[in-house]
C-alpha cells in the first residue's frame, strides 16, 4: 500500500507542476526545467518505496524488464492517473479556473515526438535505476529529471512534450491539449515505453 501511496503524491505533484507552468501566469519557457527538476525531485523522495516511476509507460517498461510484479502494474497505473486527476483539479482551482485554450498538435508529429521522447525517458530509466551495472549509484534522479527536461525542451513545441499517460491525463482534464487527441499520447507513450524495455533487453541479456 505503502508505494501506490508513493506513486500517487509523485505523481500529483509531477502533474502539478505541469499544470502551474504551463498555464498562463506560468513559467514561461522555463516549463520543462521546473519540470524535469520536480520529476528528480519526486523519484530521489520516493523511488526507495516504489521505484519512482509515476508514470505508467515507465512502469510497463519496468514490468516487461523483470523488475516488477505483473500484479502490481494495474495498482501503480491506479495511483498515477488519480493522482493525475487530483492534481488538475488542485492546479484549476489555484489558478481560478480559468479559460484555457487547448494547443493544436499535427497528429503524425506529435505521435513521434511522444514515442521518442517517451522512449528516451524509459531508456534512461532501466539503465540507471534497474541495472546491475548502474547498481547503487546516486545520480538517477539527475538522469532521469534531466532527460525529461531535454526532451521537453527539444520536442515540447511538436506535441506539449507530456511522455507521461499520467500526465497526458492531467493535461487533457486541464484543457491544454484536446480530449480527442487523447490518444495519440497515449499509443505514443506506452509504445515507447514497452519498445525501451525490448532495446534494454537486447542490449543487456545476462541482466535478468
Amino acid at each position: 500500500m505503502k508505494k501506490y501511496l508513493v506513486e500517487f503524491i509523485g505523481t500529483f505533484f509531477l502533474v502539478l507542476t505541469v499544470g502551474m507552468t504551463v498555464i498562463d501566469p506560468g513559467a514561461g519557457a522555463l516549463a520543462p526545467l521546473a519540470i524535469g527538476s520536480a520529476l528528480m525531485i519526486m523519484v530521489y523522495a520516493g523511488g526507495h518505496v516504489s521505484g519512482g516511476h509515476y508514470n505508467p509507460a515507465v512502469t510497463l517498461a519496468v514490468w516487461l524488464r523483470g523488475r516488477c510484479p505483473g500484479s502490481d502494474v494495474p495498482s501503480y497505473w491506479i495511483a498515477q492517473i488519480v493522482g493525475a486527476f487530483a492534481a488538475a483539479s488542485v492546479t484549476l482551482y489555484l489558478k481560478g479556473n480559468p479559460t484555457v485554450t487547448p494547443a493544436d498538435i499535427k497528429i503524425f508529429p506529435a505521435l513521434a515526438a511522444e514515442f521518442i521522447g517517451t522512449f528516451a525517458l524509459c531508456y534512461v530509466v532501466l539503465n540507471v535505476a534497474t541495472a546491475k551495472g548502474t547498481a547503487g549509484n546516486s545520480n538517477y534522479g539527475l538522469a532521469i529529471g534531466f532527460t525529461v527536461m531535454v526532451m521537453a525542451f527539444a520536442l515540447g513545441g511538436v506535441s506539449g512534450g507530456a511522455f507521461n499517460p499520467a500526465v497526458a491525463t492531467g493535461i487533457t482534464d486541464m484543457n491544454i491539449e484536446k480530449s480527442a487527441n487523447f490518444w495519440v499520447y497515449l499509443v505514443g507513450e506506452l509504445a515507447g515505453g514497452a519498445l525501451a524495455a525490448c532495446v534494454f533487453k537486447f542490449v543487456n541479456p545476462e541482466d535478468k
